[in-house]
């Protein structure tokens, strides 16, 4: 197809750019190139219109759908201009999806526990996702209605989760630390924590999730070892017997901010992040984690390899999802 420069839209991009008080690069003026016989979609979030064509190859009728690439101008766009356009009275396809989130699991452990079950389900496309921590598992099916397809995906939904077991958090694509604040806000309690590999970013993600005033409370970055006694109460002759790198110290950091904040539940991480700092007995990589609750004190110890990034990452996930069992056993 040969393109054509339509005036309109070069008029419209000099007069944006002039609204910001900004040149336009010569260049820009591509964005006006536009497909004969081609509806221009208006973009109020950009500069690049979209464009909707029908068309014919080879005999068939087929639709093409031209979008600015940045997600903020693409999504609105889609659903404003686009969406409507494919609904036509002749649709015959429904499409239902489903997300499962899993956490602190392998890629391969949790593909080789589910493989033999979605492989079975020939008109479902299952895709695995990995994160730090985290896999996603996408579930999308197409039928003839809604409710078949809805139907189809949730009946397999319901046999990767018994297959997965508690290593599944959420089935409606949920994060970690929304789940967290459902358990926390259902069983009327609240939190504290005392960081000190993770340097904040276990509080981070719960104060992400709006709301969180309601069940967190705060807790402190001890990352040396003065500020773990001061802030946390951990004894110093407990740091100096067994390193601030232990159970010990994991576990007196969770009961420690738990008092001193006066929260129902403590959180506390302590480890070597790397990459240096690394020792024989104690090499990077290695978390110890501890959630008290005032009766009870849980420690769990982790060994996570990669780079500082990679193991902080790691230690937040595991902290975060320790907490969603021990509630869940509440």
């Amino acid at each position: 197809m040969e393109l054509y420069r339509d005036p309109d839209l070069i008029a419209g991009l000099y007069k944006r750019f002039a609204r910001y008080r900004f040149p336009m690069p010569p260049n820009n003026e591509r964005q006006a190139d536009v497909l004969p016989g081609a509806e221009v979609l208006s973009n109020p979030n950009g500069s690049a219109p979209g464009q909707f064509l029908r068309t014919e190859v080879d005999g068939q009728a087929k639709i093409i759908v031209l979008l600015p690439g940045p997600p903020h101008e693409l999504k609105p766009l889609f659903e404003a201009e686009v969406m409507h356009r494919l609904r036509g009275p002749n649709q015959r396809e429904f499409i239902a999806s489903r997300e499962l989130r899993v956490a602190m699991m392998g890629e391969s452990l949790c593909d080789s526990k589910i493989a033999p079950i979605y492989t079975q389900y020939k008109g479902i496309e299952t895709t695995i996702l990995a994160g730090t921590g985290d896999i996603q598992v996408h579930l999308r099916a197409r039928a003839g209605s809604l409710e078949e397809a809805e139907n189809s995906v949730t009946e397999l939904a319901e046999k990767l989760e018994d297959a997965l077991d508690d290593y599944v958090y959420s089935s409606k694509g949920e994060s970690l630390e929304q789940i967290v604040s459902y358990l926390l806000q259902f069983r009327g309690a609240t939190l504290a924590v005392a960081e000190s590999c993770t340097g904040g970013a276990i509080a981070k993600r719960i104060t992400a999730v709006s709301g969180s005033s309601r069940y967190f409370l705060g807790g402190a970055v001890v990352y040396s070892d003065p500020l773990k006694t001061k802030f946390a109460d951990v004894p110093e002759q407990l740091i100096r017997q067994h390193g601030a790198v232990s159970a010990q110290v994991a576990r007196a950091l969770a009961e420690g901010i738990r008092r001193r904040c006066g929260s129902s539940h403590g959180l506390g991480v302590t480890g070597v992040a790397g990459p240096t700092g690394g020792t024989e007995e104690k090499p990077v990589g290695l978390v110890y984690h501890a959630v008290s609750d005032g009766r009870e004190t849980e420690v769990v110890e982790r060994r996570f390899v990669g780079d500082r990034q990679r193991v902080r990452a790691w230690a937040a996930q595991q902290a975060l999802d320790m907490l969603r069992r021990h509630l869940m056993r509440q």
